[in-house]
């Protein structure tokens, strides 16, 4: 039988692991490109758009459905990549604490 005290411990100890790591997400960045480098958006580890850069000579009215779609695209292709970094992350972190379980994915206990 096992002791219930224990595995209620360690929970709190992944809990509090996994608050930890959420607060340092934020200083994962990633920045990818779309449209061969005319639109670079940098997205952090917890998902969020922190920069945009759109190089000016996509900046006219008459271009505007595709600087949308450049910056959707490069976009999206950041929060990608972040989220894999994010995930290598906690599993880092938590490595200690959790044992490598293939297809056990913490990320959503934030």
């Amino acid at each position: 039988m096992f002791d219930m005290m224990k595995m209620l411990g360690k929970m709190k100890e992944v809990q509090a692991k996994m608050k930890d790591v959420q607060e340092n997400l934020v200083h994962i960045k990633v920045t990818s490109e779309a449209g061969a480098g005319m639109v670079k958006a940098t997205v952090n580890g917890a998902k969020q758009l922190v920069n945009l850069e759109i190089d000016d000579d996509i900046v006219n009215l008459k271009d505007k459905e595709m600087m949308r779609d450049l910056i959707i695209a490069a976009t999206n292709k950041a929060l990608g990549e972040a989220d894999i970094l994010a995930k290598e992350e906690i599993k880092k972190q938590t490595s200690d604490i959790i044992p490598n379980i293939p297809g056990l994915d913490l990320s959503g206990m934030m």
